[in-house]
């Protein structure tokens, strides 16, 4: 596994020597943009608007364009002076903090970290403590030029390094528009939608997940490759329904996913597919007596 930056984590005075691993890896098809007439790659050259040039790499600066038009020009030696003031390698845990109390909005990426040279003690020993104090660790890192906070866990058996956003980068809930504040829910309503939560609930198994689109377009271009011709069934579509009724959609939904009772009985004849019904013969009238 890839190593993406080395240092360490301190907490107090006990100093971890560190690797970070990335944990998840991107899975999109890469497609290029070719030139229909003749399929060659097609070029993306940084020009200039203004001077109508091609620009070389040397000849590119960085600049914050505070106001519109307006850019105040940042010298490569001046972030490297402050990239160096602030990365000095090292993970300082900063506080403990109950893992339910940070809302998964907060987080950006995971990270595996591995014990350095000759951490390998220190490392068991902040696992060991995380998972009797059932704590995670919040601390600051400087990765790819960027300060990142970051909160230090235990998944499986290995610490593993969330970095999560600031505060100021999430942005409130309240200003999200048009979210009814009143909740005019009857409790009919919120009784059938909790029948229907317990009827789809189960265990969480990320294998059953699959990226459906992912598989399908692999196979189209195994298939354009190979010059074989994939013919796709067209899918059945469901049934259109127009359900403007609340209660009336939650109980179809709930009516979907029962699972299915077989009240007819079959008898085994010639096919096996045929069902037969016997009709119950009357009884037969008391004779009248004399």
């Amino acid at each position: 596994m890839h190593t993406i930056w080395k240092g360490s984590i301190s907490f107090g005075l006990v100093n971890i020597p560190i690797k970070l691993h990335a944990a998840t890896e991107d899975k999109d098809i890469k497609l290029r943009n070719l030139h229909k007439k003749c399929h060659s790659p097609i070029k993306y050259e940084k020009v200039c608007p203004v001077c109508e040039e091609k620009i070389e790499q040397n000849e590119i600066v960085k600049a914050y364009e505070y106001t519109k038009g307006k850019f105040v020009i940042l010298e490569d030696g001046d972030l490297e002076k402050l990239k160096k003031e602030k990365e000095d390698k090292a993970v300082e845990i900063i506080d403990f903090v109950k893992m339910q109390e940070i809302d998964p909005i907060y987080f950006s990426r995971t990270y595996y970290i591995s014990p350095g040279d000759s951490g390998t003690k220190a490392y068991s020993l902040l696992r060991k403590a995380l998972q009797e104090s059932e704590k995670v660790g919040i601390a600051k890192i400087i990765i790819r030029s960027k300060e990142q906070l970051a909160l230090l866990r235990v998944y499986e058996n290995t610490l593993v390094m969330e970095t999560i956003h600031f505060p100021d980068e999430v942005r409130k809930a309240e200003d999200v528009p048009n979210v009814p504040a009143d909740e005019n829910v009857t409790k009919k309503e919120l009784d059938t939608a909790i029948l229907l939560i317990d009827q789809l609930t189960t265990e969480f198994s990320p294998d059953k997940y699959t990226d459906d689109y992912r598989t399908a377009l692999l196979e189209l271009i195994e298939s354009k490759r190979t010059g074989e011709e994939i013919v796709t069934p067209a899918g059945k579509q469901p049934a259109a329904t127009n359900v403007t009724d609340l209660m009336a959609a939650l109980q179809a939904s709930i009516d979907k996913t029962k699972p299915a009772v077989t009240t007819a009985k079959t008898e085994k004849t010639g096919n096996p597919a045929k069902t037969t019904t016997k009709k119950k013969r009357a009884a037969p009238k008391a004779k009248k007596q004399a």
